[in-house]
């Protein structure tokens, strides 16, 4: 399972340093609350009751296991997102330097905003214009800060039934049920804790609602999908959707109906140059379409294809936000996160990312 264990504890005391853990005091978020127990489903009320009037309804589905015991048994093991080398450099200049009280400082204040209150639960759409961006590594990102430091359930929903690796990415090992499942299930009189007996328990208060069980050719509608999102928004307090790629047509649906949206693009000249020319295609749309979405330019490799302030000043220009999400070992070997073993520049990153989007999804009621 991911582990999102003290997220920013880890950025100041990851190398051990003495100065950097006197500086850091106390972790600032509060004690998170417990998860509550897994219960096994059982069918509410109202699907009993058409059980025995004769009523059909979806047998229960067999659990699965997210990835074929011989195929996880190759895995290697896996890498820290930075070499010893450079962990090591960076600890000395940290040690010489007077940056650590400005990065708490920074660090409180990222952690204030993340654990603002809702009225209403915030969706944020994950989306990208080709596979291979990034975009389930940063719905995972964004999902296991919020996780980690909010106190109300968060909710991480696969939009991307073919193949998708969010349920990878996040650590589960078995899938039962399904966005499509919960569709004919979901009845306004659950409660929280029937809710989460459907869904897949992660750390920290989170849970995860898988697209599919890893078959070829599953299919999520769009009626379906908005039918599950309605039923389900009023359990969490914000819930991360990783959705298909552009433009398919519940992608659309789940982009129009957030409050906030994050397009990833590849660090590459001809993500960048595609990702452009949807950021210019989106400011002929109403202005808070633009001004909602932000950019994630994620480097692929230790070397990246563009000059990255450059090519987020140009996304930028578009008026959409845009974050540059630095190359890192663990993320690129595409297994499941785990937050202990980020470099810590990337910790950084995908903390300030998450409040930013946050902030942006309070801007729209």
């Amino acid at each position: 399972m991911p582990n999102a264990d003290n997220w920013q504890g880890d950025v100041l005391r990851d190398l051990g340093n003495p100065a950097a853990q006197r500086a850091a005091g106390p972790d600032v978020r509060p004690a998170a609350a417990p998860a509550p127990a897994q219960p096994q489903p059982q069918p509410p009320a109202p699907l009993q009751q058409q059980a025995r009037a004769g009523t059909r309804r979806s047998p229960t589905p067999d659990s699965r296991a997210v990835v074929d015991e011989a195929l996880a048994a190759a895995a290697r093991r896996p890498l820290r997102g930075e070499p010893v080398t450079v962990r090591a450099s960076r600890a000395l200049r940290r040690i010489v330097s007077s940056s650590v009280a400005r990065e708490v400082a920074e660090l409180t204040r990222t952690a204030e905003l993340l654990q603002q209150p809702v009225t209403t639960g915030r969706q944020i759409a994950v989306t990208s214009i080709r596979g291979g961006a990034g975009k389930t590594t940063v719905a995972a990102l964004l999902g296991t800060a919020y996780a980690h430091y909010r106190q109300d359930p968060v909710l991480l929903v696969e939009a991307d039934p073919a193949l998708g690796s969010l349920p990878l990415r996040l650590g589960a090992e078995t899938l039962r049920w399904t966005t499509a499942d919960l569709a004919d299930i979901v009845q306004p009189q659950m409660s929280l804790l029937d809710v989460t007996g459907y869904l897949v328990q992660l750390p920290d208060n989170a849970w995860l609602l898988p697209g599919s069980q890893g078959r070829i050719g599953t299919m999520l509608d769009t009626p379906t999908y908005e039918r599950v999102m309605v039923a389900l928004r009023r359990y969490f307090g914000v819930t991360v959707v990783d959705c298909e790629t552009l433009p398919a047509e519940v992608a659309r649906v789940a982009l129009s109906a957030a409050q906030a949206r994050v397009l990833a693009a590849p660090a590459t000249l001809d993500g960048v140059a595609s990702t452009y020319a949807v950021l210019k295609w989106m400011q002929g749309l109403p202005r808070q379409v633009i001004e909602g979405t932000l950019v994630v330019l994620s480097s692929m490799t230790a070397r990246p294809g563009v000059d990255l302030d450059k090519a987020a000043e140009r996304l930028g220009s578009t008026g959409a936000g845009v974050h540059v999400l630095p190359y890192d070992r663990h993320l690129a070997a595409g297994g499941a996160l785990n937050t202990e073993l980020l470099a810590r520049p990337t910790r950084l990153a995908a903390t300030r990312l998450a409040a930013e989007v946050f902030q942006l999804s309070q801007k729209r009621r």
